[in-house]
């Protein structure tokens, strides 16, 4: 998602609703994974992250979406343990 919040507004308020909201048309065997990742973008990246998120099913035939994570926090510098990406 590509979405503009406010500074006073909470990222994990936004997404609790969004998983709430969801859930009433996401099949009844889904299940939303417990966490969540997010990241800010400057203004001028907005058209690019617009573009990748338009040609994701695309660009995720080339590239697993673990992989592309892993891309991801790489690039912000970000340590992670490889066991919270399954």
């Amino acid at each position: 998602m590509l979405v503009k919040i406010r500074a006073s507004h909470s990222v994990s308020d936004l997404i609790r609703e969004v998983k709430k909201a969801s859930s009433a048309w996401v099949s009844p065997t889904f299940a939303w994974q417990s966490g969540f990742a997010a990241r800010s973008v400057s203004q001028s990246d907005v058209d690019r992250v617009y573009r990748y998120i338009a040609n994701q099913e695309v660009h995720h035939r080339k590239v697993s979406s673990k992989d592309d994570f892993r891309a991801l926090l790489a690039e912000a510098r970000i340590a992670f343990e490889e066991r919270f990406l399954d």
